[in-house]
């Protein structure tokens, strides 16, 4: 049975702090009852294993008391290479915004994104944060190949792609970092409520890395 916990506000630290404060709350006092959760930016899905246990959380919903989470303080500092190379769209979405290359470059790098929650791919990062004036509608066709550890932004959000698969967003750098291993435990390094800051490197570090495959640094 499916249930949702939806918040009419939008995404922020604030919103976050209160979602992550009613899975910890969920997780200690529901576990036998709960088959799986789902965060999205501004809900909690919650898949029940019977009817009467949903219907038991919603009926003692108003008198629950659920302390926010206090949010990490970790930022992953992760090297990005926005040339052409891998960065096909760069260019285009350049133009459409009324910016260079480099000015582009420079707003999308210069912020520390907060990570929400995982979710689309194992290990696909949804990063709240992008510039407003970086907002761009999906491509209209998606790319039927996007290569793994691509830099992409897609409507209000920036992410990057986990492992090679079909994309609808603009590509606009490349990431040597391995965001997923499913032989580790947890399979990312990464959780919800961090922080993610990208750091422009040149193409001859990025071609080296590739090949040493980076682990990634926190701060």
């Amino acid at each position: 049975m499916l249930g949702e916990l939806h918040w009419n506000e939008p995404a922020s630290d604030s919103l976050l702090a209160k979602q992550l404060g009613w899975l910890n709350f969920i997780n200690k006092e529901f576990e036998d009852q709960v088959v799986e959760r789902r965060q999205g930016y501004t809900a909690l899905s919650i898949y029940w294993k019977t009817a009467e246990n949903q219907t038991a959380f919603q009926n003692k919903l108003s008198k629950f008391r659920v302390h926010n989470h206090e949010l990490s303080s970790k930022i992953w500092e992760l090297p990005v290479c926005y040339d052409p190379k891998y960065g096909r769209d760069l260019g285009s979405l350049a133009v459409q915004h009324r910016l260079t290359a480099n000015e582009l470059i420079q707003l999308h790098s210069s912020v520390t994104y907060r990570l929400h929650f995982f979710g689309f791919l194992p290990g696909f990062m949804y990063l709240n944060g992008l510039s407003e004036q970086l907002h761009t509608p999906r491509k209209p066709v998606p790319d039927r190949n996007v290569d793994a550890g691509s830099v992409a932004i897609g409507g209000a959000q920036t992410g990057i792609y986990p492992m090679e698969s079909p994309g609808g967003w603009h590509l606009i750098g490349r990431c040597p970092v391995k965001l997923f291993d499913p032989e580790k435990n947890p399979p990312v390094w990464a959780e919800p409520g961090d922080r993610i800051k990208f750091e422009p490197i040149g193409l001859d570090e990025m071609e080296q890395l590739l090949q040493n495959q980076p682990i990634p640094k926190s701060q």
